[in-house]
């Protein structure tokens, strides 16, 4: 079973392998010290989780990736037997440990790079600190594959607990039922902001407390499987919208549509900041992108950069997006796919209300609010 998992992600895997030897080439570097879970899955393919704690950067173990294509992994032995069997087994990596009462990992990582020179990508001795997540974009094939189901299956998670709100529920209820939908298709929930009535109104990241619906409430959710990460937010109002509300879930979505439109290979940080500015003041809202971030690209963390006024970063094909546009009390978000510059909404709830823009002769979809 463990040699077959690995064998079918052997093309991703193969096509990142090459990406390491080639950063480790311009690095002159003899190898690369993994610790970062984030940056472990996207080497994995997904398929190795090294974490316990799940908030933590680090795991229980680390891989060591050589350029001559030595591939370790290193754990204490207390942890050793279950990597080995329910993590790396079928795998190409070679296991290290050592006792668990010991801090042995630099050690062993010295030693297996035989004096060669060792990058690291988190804080470890006096190893070079690097960057790798410009080796995490273009995302492969099997990952933009795996991105679609993984936005379908949270998508329905969230739209099931939606149609089912009640007045009278409270926030944590509502919560544990969109982190049982997830954890019943297999997701794990990193985000859950759940909130109601006029938290909604004070808040942008209104995190669950005491509330108790009354007429408005919101699910957002970030969710993941196998490392990826998506985004989404949905909303329900019992009775009509108030014309306040009306008027913000009216010129969200055409700042959701400015920055899908803006949203082509190439285009920088800033771009995409003041493309978002631009629309916020011809709706008549300017300024409100200084009140919240307005989303980034997704990958292996839920934004891997948020749009920023002076921001260098740019877009690539064949990435994940979260764009997040937000007017107090009001926000439209999903997760969609760049490809070819063309714009994949993957987080589509069809059974829910939607709203289309038309911009650049192209049309784009953002979630409506659903009223009951």
């Amino acid at each position: 079973m463990g040699l077959e998992r690995w064998k079918q992600a052997e093309e991703e895997l193969a096509a990142k392998s090459v990406r390491v030897q080639a950063f480790l080439d311009l690095h002159q570097a003899a190898g690369v010290l993994l610790r970062k879970t984030q940056n472990i899955l996207w080497a994995t393919a997904g398929l190795a989780d090294v974490r316990l704690l799940g908030p933590a950067d680090t795991g229980v173990a680390s891989l060591l990736l050589m350029r001559d294509g030595r591939r370790f992994f290193l754990s204490g032995s207390n942890e050793a037997a279950r990597l080995a069997e329910e993590e790396f087994d079928g795998s190409e990596y070679e296991q290290i440990t050592w006792p668990w009462q010991k801090d042995s990992l630099m050690a062993e990582a010295t030693r297996l790079a035989q004096g060669g020179r060792i990058l690291a990508d988190a804080p470890s001795g006096e190893l070079p600190v690097v960057d790798l997540l410009v080796l995490q974009s273009p995302l492969t094939r099997a990952e933009l594959d795996r991105f679609r189901g993984l936005g379908k299956l949270a998508a329905e998670a969230v739209a099931a607990v939606l149609v089912d709100l009640e007045p009278g529920m409270t926030e944590v209820a509502m919560k544990a039922r969109v982190a049982a939908g997830c954890m019943e298709r297999g997701l794990e929930p990193s985000v859950l902001l759940i909130a109601v009535d006029e938290r909604i109104m004070r808040y942008r990241h209104a995190v669950t407390r005491d509330g108790v619906l009354r007429r408005y409430g919101m699910l957002n959710l970030c969710a993941r499987k196998r490392g990826l990460c998506v985004s989404l937010t949905r909303y329900v109002h019992f009775g009509p919208l108030p014309a306040e509300l009306e008027d913000r879930f009216a010129a969200v979505p055409k700042v959701q549509a400015a920055l899908y439109d803006a949203s082509r290979p190439g285009a920088s940080s800033g771009d995409l900041y003041r493309a978002a500015a631009q629309v916020y003041a011809a709706v008549g809202f300017p300024g409100e992108e200084n009140e919240h971030h307005q989303g980034g690209p997704a990958g292996y963390a839920e934004r891997e950069w948020v749009v920023v006024p002076d921001g260098e970063q740019k877009l690539t094909n064949d990435v994940a997006l979260a764009w997040n546009p937000s007017i107090r009390g009001a926000k439209v978000e999903d997760t969609v796919l760049l490809i070819n510059g063309e714009i994949e909404l993957i987080t589509a709830t069809p059974s829910l209300p939607a709203v289309r823009t038309e911009l650049g002769g192209r049309t784009y979809t953002s979630a409506g609010v659903l009223l009951r």
